[in-house]
């Protein structure tokens, strides 16, 4: 009996959570930059493509063994959605804001999260490492105005996210172009 092995062939998922990370970035820091106001594009864009889109992106990731964009899609999908609520649950008056201090706090932990993926990414694309080391920077410039109280921080951190923001749009289109021959 003959049997042939059929090669299954996944579409990479990088795209999608490239794109659902980058833009979600650029339009946050927009409004870090003093560009615009926060609202709702901003909040709706947060849960859905920067916070659902990556944990699906992450979630296909897992299925092409690819266990760096399975931790780093689904982490950053769950940090948007977990932003987007640090915003809305206090505004409807579901539980009380959090301080500037544990805010701080947050931001530095993702710094330090995004500090390890980045470590994972000196073996990888050059493109890829400026979207996690600028990401670092961006986390601990937020953190620091949290920390510290001051608004330049935030202003600086939103050019510097917008940085990081397009530089995970360019990638995604690389790899979405390169793929379509």
């Amino acid at each position: 009996m003959n049997t042939v092995a059929l090669e299954k062939s996944f579409a990479n998922p990088g795209p999608l959570g490239l794109m659902g990370f980058g833009m979600t970035t650029v339009l946050l820091n927009l409004h870090n930059a003093g560009l615009v106001s926060m609202g709702s594009a901003i909040l709706a864009m947060g849960i859905i493509f920067g916070g659902a889109a990556q944990i699906f992106a992450g979630i296909l990731e897992f299925f092409n063994g690819n266990t760096f964009g399975l931790t780093a899609f689904t982490s950053y999908g769950a940090f948007w959605i977990s932003f987007v609520l640090l915003i809305i649950l206090p505004h409807f008056g579901v539980i009380p804001a959090s301080s500037p201090a544990l805010i701080g706090s947050y931001l530095t932990i993702w710094g330090l999260f995004t500090a390890i993926l980045f470590v994972g990414t000196l073996k990888a694309s050059k493109e890829l490492q400026v979207v996690f080391g600028t990401l670092v920077i961006l986390f601990l410039l937020l953190a620091a105005g949290e920390f510290t109280g001051q608004p330049i921080f935030a202003t600086i951190a939103g050019f510097e996210g917008l940085v990081c923001g397009f530089s995970a749009i360019y990638l995604a289109a690389k790899e979405l172009l390169h793929a379509q021959g």
